[in-house]
């Protein structure tokens, strides 16, 4: 990556981030280039391609008079993962907003798999589900089990726009939440009825309830992460300390 393209994103994150902390508001006129390039000491052409960047994800609409801020629900998702971390911690109503959604992705896609899967396929299914409950004291390694779960779930349900969805979604929550340290914890008495509940409709090759586990189980989720989140300026000031 060259030193523009570097400066270029740099830009464009200190002004996403003023945008979505309300230095900019909805309508208002960003500095123009000259000023841009003025303030971060680089050449109007960084400011330029910072500018498109934030016009690509939605942020801001680039006319003849200039870039004003559009609205945030009018934004990109890729806006979230950002939103979600604009403080030392993440937002816990966007992150169980975000674990809402794609839970009920997860679910649709669990459905249809269970739908569509031959023999040896939920097989597969079924040994997951068992693997999942030998890692249940390994929270790092059951994530990646529960990863791989859904990834194979995924390519049985062939559903391309879930697919794509779930892609965009995933990005944001890793590289946002997971990755700055947020551990939930499910308590595990809760994480075996999910677990047997799971079984007993992939046993049944029944789709409704193995759907409905995986919301239970992404409602679950939720609520440990938000916990989790509340317990982090504890954790940091302990840390500090």
């Amino acid at each position: 990556m060259s030193a523009n393209n570097t400066l270029s994103n740099e830009i464009a994150a200190a002004l996403r981030r003023e945008i979505l902390t309300g230095h900019y508001r909805e309508g208002d006129r960003l500095a123009s280039e000259r000023d841009l390039a003025s303030r971060f000491g680089a050449s109007r052409g960084a400011v330029r391609e910072a500018l498109s960047q934030l016009e690509q994800i939605g942020l801001i609409d680039i006319q003849l008079g200039g870039a004003r801020v559009q609205p945030i629900n009018q934004a990109r998702i890729a806006v979230l993962g950002p939103l979600m971390t604009l403080d030392e911690t993440p937002d816990p109503a966007l992150i169980a907003q975000f674990l809402q959604t794609f839970g009920a992705l997860a679910a649709l896609t669990m459905e249809q798999a269970v739908s569509r899967a031959d023999q040896a396929q939920m097989n597969r299914l079924q040994g997951y589900v068992v693997e999942l409950g030998e890692l249940i004291d390994d929270f790092a390694a059951m994530q990646e089990k529960w990863r791989s779960f859904f990834l194979f779930s995924r390519d049985i349900s062939d559903n391309l726009v879930v697919q794509l969805i779930g892609n965009d979604l995933k990005a944001q929550f890793v590289d946002q939440v997971v990755n700055p340290g947020v551990r939930p914890v499910i308590p595990k008495p809760v994480l075996h009825k999910i677990l047997a509940s799971l079984r007993q409709g992939l046993d049944q090759k029944d789709s409704e309830s193995v759907g409905a586990t995986v919301r239970q189980y992404f409602e679950e989720l939720s609520l440990a992460t938000t916990q989790a989140i509340g317990q982090m300026p504890a954790l940091m000031r302990q840390k500090a300390s």
